[in-house]
């Protein structure tokens, strides 16, 4: 019970962080990504807002033996950079660049613009479901 309310804290704050930044508008951030017109720096100023937190994070992660709520850290693991990540991050970045969200933020933007939020989760969902059924598919042949 601890851990999900410690999860909803987190994920409220998050979300809350996302509004406020208006990191959710979809033309905000298509501005950050657009150089060549009028560049809107916004997204810079709250990457850059991130990274302190998350590098303090990392500090105190290092020096644990165990997490506060659970009963071990659940860290990923290192992984080579390969075709399959470069594929992805391309097929995010083309995704993030078109529509101006990506999913933390489009889900926080279901209690703003639910419509078009509804429509990209749906459509990430879709394509999660088709990468899962084409790489199962090759597995088990």
């Amino acid at each position: 019970m601890r851990q999900n309310l410690i999860s909803l804290a987190s994920g409220t704050l998050f979300g809350a962080g996302l509004a406020v930044s208006g990191m959710i508008d979809p033309a905000r951030v298509r501005a950050f990504l657009d150089v060549t017109d009028a560049w809107d720096p916004t997204l810079a100023f709250v990457m850059a807002g991130a990274i302190l937190p998350m590098a303090i994070a990392w500090f105190v992660v290092r020096r644990r033996s165990t997490p506060i709520a659970a009963e071990q850290f659940h860290t990923p693991a290192t992984s080579p950079i390969d075709r399959r990540l470069i594929g992805g991050a391309a097929l995010f970045g083309i995704g993030w660049g078109i529509v101006g969200l990506c999913p933390g933020p489009a889900i926080a933007a279901l209690a703003i613009q639910p419509l078009p939020a509804l429509i990209f989760i749906a459509a990430m969902a879709l394509g999660a479901a088709v990468h899962r059924f084409a790489f199962t598919s090759r597995r088990s042949a």
